[in-house]
């Protein structure tokens, strides 16, 4: 049976490279109705974290890549995390050194080399000292295998030293733990990063050491920022943490992680309804650029294009994850409200920004808004106008509200445009809204009024 992992190290939030390489494993797993594993890997006694563990795992949940086997989301690990697997691992090495393929390495206190040997050091543990297990390297021959992306691969055993395989604190290396893990979780697929590429081969020596089979490897570019350098915090935002405090779908970000390296002919699709077509051998072989403006677009085609009650749903999940007021209207407002604004707009973010008037009384006149149009002189002849007309409407459509709007202008003598941004200020204290005429519609006449006589007061007060 298929069986593949996603072990990530909790020393930080889930990047994004994590995030594709994850999606990547999970694709394969479902196409091939296999496993999909989660390890942690917290080795790294210094940096990892029990927060960093629950992060990663509510990320990997929240974008819908859930696992057959590993953590429980709510902290039950059972054989998953590494720092819980300290005996098997010091078994293993135990038993290389018993075949003279592992070796203990003996420090001073001034981190001095003092001995190697194939025998527990207790006399020297006695005095104090401390020490490693080393792996010993073949110094002949060649360290072979195959890559499903970059095809044979081949390293000259020479060119490697022996390497730790026990720290001194008892635990394992990166390198010894993962080969251990991978065998006893029996996973036949190791797909991650290329960065990885340089441990295969001590790996492989390992998995050689044991006579152990070998898993199929795949090696996949890194994610870069515009400088061409791998994907980091200088170039913005790259945890899916940011993405989805910012607004982002998790379906828009899994699909323009998607096709950051995966060739498919659309760009804008549920990855979930692509499971059967995903092919590693479509993988790109060359690094790719994270366009941050590719990923807004994206989001928002899947903000236009999913169902009308999914976004308001999203809508309103984001706003209490973010602490945000919960708009306390019908849900058909909500619904038209969203409609009229999901045009505009590219995140949940922006939908929080752009509706935010249509949901509070308590929305601000913005500075251009009061220089340009509020506070010029035709201003109070547009609002006064507006009111008594639109106060005469016994149909307040969108079709009888554009009448009303495009009369005050010709009665007026003054441009659509001059007409218009001064009513929609008025409404919704901004210059960049939905449709005019569908906001006024969507707000009703009452408060379409209400709004009108509360902005020609703040004009009178603000000439005073």
């Amino acid at each position: 049976m298929i069986r593949l992992r996603f072990a990530p190290s909790p020393t930080g939030f889930l990047h994004v490279g994590g995030a594709r390489t994850a999606l990547f494993n999970w694709l394969y797993a479902r196409k091939n109705n296999g496993s999909f594993i989660i390890r942690i890997e917290d080795t790294d006694t210094q940096r990892s974290t029990k927060e960093y563990e629950k992060n990663i795992l509510e990320a990997l949940k929240w974008l819908g890549l859930t696992w057959d086997e590993g953590p429980d989301i709510n902290g039950e690990f059972g054989p998953y995390r590494q720092s819980e697997r300290l005996d098997i691992y010091k078994k293993y090495a135990q038993q290389l050194v018993n075949e003279k393929k592992a070796y203990y390495v003996i420090f001073d206190d001034k981190n001095n080399e003092i001995q190697k040997q194939y025998t527990y050091p207790e006399e020297y543990i006695e005095k104090g000292y401390s020490f490693v297990i080393k792996f010993s390297v073949p110094k002949e021959g060649k360290t072979k295998f195959y890559d499903f992306l970059k095809g044979e691969m081949e390293f000259e055993n020479k060119y490697f030293d022996d390497f730790i395989i026990i720290k001194s604190n008892g635990y394992p290396t990166y390198n010894f733990a993962v080969v251990i893990d991978d065998h006893l979780m029996k996973i036949t697929h190791v797909f991650r990063g290329e960065d990885h590429l340089s441990n295969t081969p001590k790996q492989i020596m390992i998995y050689n050491s044991f006579n152990w089979e070998l898993p199929i490897f795949m090696h996949i570019p890194l994610i870069l920022g515009d400088d061409r350098t791998p994907l980091s915090k200088r170039h913005g935002g790259t945890s899916v943490n940011f993405f989805k405090e910012n607004g982002f779908l998790s379906d828009a970000l899994l699909n323009y992680l998607a096709i950051l390296g995966w060739s498919v002919e659309e760009e804008v699709f549920n990855v979930f309804e692509k499971i059967k077509e995903f092919e590693p051998s479509k993988i790109s072989n060359k690094s790719v650029v994270f366009d941050y403006k590719k990923l807004e677009w994206i989001n928002g085609q899947h903000l236009r294009n999913k169902p009308i009650r999914e976004i308001v749903n999203a809508f309103l999940d984001y706003l209490k994850s973010e602490n945000y007021i919960v708009p306390n209207h019908t849900e058909d407002y909500i619904e038209n409200v969203i409609k009229i604004c999901r045009e505009k707009i590219n995140t949940l973010q922006q939908l929080f920004d752009i509706s935010y008037p249509f949901f509070h009384e308590d929305y601000k006149y913005e500075e251009n808004y009061v220089k340009k149009f509020l506070l010029k002189p035709e201003a109070t002849s547009i609002l006064t106008l507006a009111i008594d007309e639109l106060s005469k409407l016994e149909l307040f459509s969108i079709e009888e509200i554009e009448k009303v709007l495009r009369n005050i202008s010709s009665k007026l003598n003054l441009g659509t445009k001059k007409v218009f941004q001064t009513i929609r200020g008025a409404v919704l204290g901004k210059l960049v809204t939905p449709g005019l005429f569908e906001s006024m519609y969507v707000l009703g006449k009452k408060r379409t009024l209400e709004r009108l006589n509360k902005t020609l007061l703040f004009r009178e007060n603000y000439e005073i």
